[in-house]
């Protein structure tokens, strides 16, 4: 399930309890709209609302963390594209060939992974397609030094494209790295336990629909966040294209 639904099912859970609160409270007989069950189900509300504050509170840092730990592998790499052109610069006229490849392979990473239109293809889809890595690679091994400056210059690229590599299947196995279903399925649970209490004893009125509205389309932003964040390189707010758009200027100088 992706970002927007959980946005939508947990919206629909918590307005779905805050509406079951209110038509149980209003249908309370007298006897139990006292003053002491008041104060009951407000320590309730209150136990159920720290821990849904704690529970949220620890899922965005997480999500952020995985969001944060992909997009500053991004910059690692980008920089390292950067010191692997300069290298092979050094190395001499036999490596534009690998050059050329370098940004070739960078160009079509750009197009398929922040494509101008939608083509289909998810961000750790067109990241795992490391056709043009590979090729790069053997076009370094083709490589052959002739002097000891230059085969110092081909070990240091090698050892470089290696971690390009490396870097690529990291980030993939982060960006599969995605929320159990359980737990996000027993927070909503907790909500909608919480809404219901609140509104039990809510007053009848439009301006306490609105404010409870209000809260409702907070908490369910907060678990589309969560969801949106732990796919770093899918969705509406995937990694930045910048950092490697940025490289693309300074490759072939």
């Amino acid at each position: 399930m992706n970002s927007i639904a959980w946005g939508c099912v947990s919206a629909t859970c918590i307005i779905s309890g805050t509406l079951i609160g209110l038509k149980i409270g209003s249908a309370l007989p007298k006897d139990h709209i006292t003053a002491d069950s008041k104060d009951t189900l407000k320590i309730a509300s209150g136990m159920i609302a720290t821990l849904v504050a704690l529970v949220l509170g620890l899922l965005v840092a997480s999500a952020k963390n995985s969001f944060d730990m992909v997009n500053a592998g991004s910059v690692a790499s980008g920089s390292k594209i950067i010191y692997l052109d300069q290298m092979l610069s050094r190395y001499g006229p036999d490596a534009k060939p690998v050059r050329e490849q370098l940004r070739k392979s960078l160009e079509a990473l750009i197009a398929r992974m922040w494509p101008e239109e939608n083509n289909g293809m998810s961000g750790t889809q067109a990241l795992g397609n490391g056709s043009g890595l590979d090729r790069l690679q053997d076009l370094l091994d083709g490589l052959t030094p002739a002097t000891e400056a230059q085969r110092q210059i081909l070990a240091q690229a090698r050892q470089v494209g290696g971690e390009l590599q490396l870097s690529r299947w990291l980030a993939i196995e982060q960006s599969q790295t995605t929320l159990p279903t359980t737990f996000l399925v027993v927070l909503l649970c907790w909500l909608t336990m919480l809404f219901i209490c609140i509104g039990l004893f809510a007053p009848r009125n439009i301006t306490v629909c609105i404010a409870l509205l209000f809260c409702g389309i907070s908490f369910s932003t907060a678990i589309f966040l969560i969801a949106e964040l732990s796919r770093p390189l899918d969705g509406l707010m995937k990694i930045s294209s910048a950092p490697m758009r940025e490289v693309l200027v300074h490759l072939g100088k």
